[in-house]
């Protein structure tokens, strides 16, 4: 009537089953997501502020305030909703949905959605720019951007000037 092996058996079961699903729901957690990136990222939240700058391999989600620069060269930057970013911002892949007063510099691409704001200058081989966004700047489509051309075009004051190396 009590059989002690019969109970292991039906534990032994439901704790397995219950570690792959630990580890599905962590799998799936929503991460900012670019071609050939390491799959590591991480987030600054919206209460969190910077100022200085910010650099690192592996992709980033801004929610808070960053004032300085923000280079993530081989990795994809996000600038979410709530995001206020005061900075030149470089990165392989860049998505706007907040708010981004500085230069922007993608390696292969810029998107900025309907729900950003956008004062400055944007330098990438290929953007999309959704209505409804607000922008006040110039756009270069530079498809030389993305293989590291030599000649490289600063912005100052609003005014395009060509430097060769």
């Amino acid at each position: 009537m009590f059989d002690r092996n019969k109970d292991k058996q039906q534990d032994k079961p439901e704790s397995s089953s219950a570690a792959p699903a630990v580890e599905s729901s962590y799998s799936s957690a929503p991460r900012p997501s670019a071609a050939g990136s390491s799959g590591k990222s991480a987030t600054l939240g919206a209460t969190i502020k910077v100022k200085g700058d910010i650099s690192g391999d592996e992709n980033l989600l801004i929610e808070g305030q960053v004032e300085g620069t923000v280079n993530l060269a081989s990795h994809e930057l996000t600038v979410g909703k709530s995001g206020k970013v005061h900075a030149d911002v470089t990165a392989k892949v860049i998505r706007i949905d907040g708010e981004v007063h500085g230069d922007i510099a993608g390696k292969e691409k810029v998107f900025v959605s309907s729900t950003s704001n956008i004062k400055g200058n944007i330098v990438t081989p290929k953007m999309t720019l959704e209505e409804g966004a607000r922008f006040k700047g110039t756009i270069d489509i530079d498809p030389g951007h993305a293989n590291g051309n030599s000649s490289v075009t600063s912005f100052k004051s609003g005014t395009p000037t060509d430097k060769t190396s």
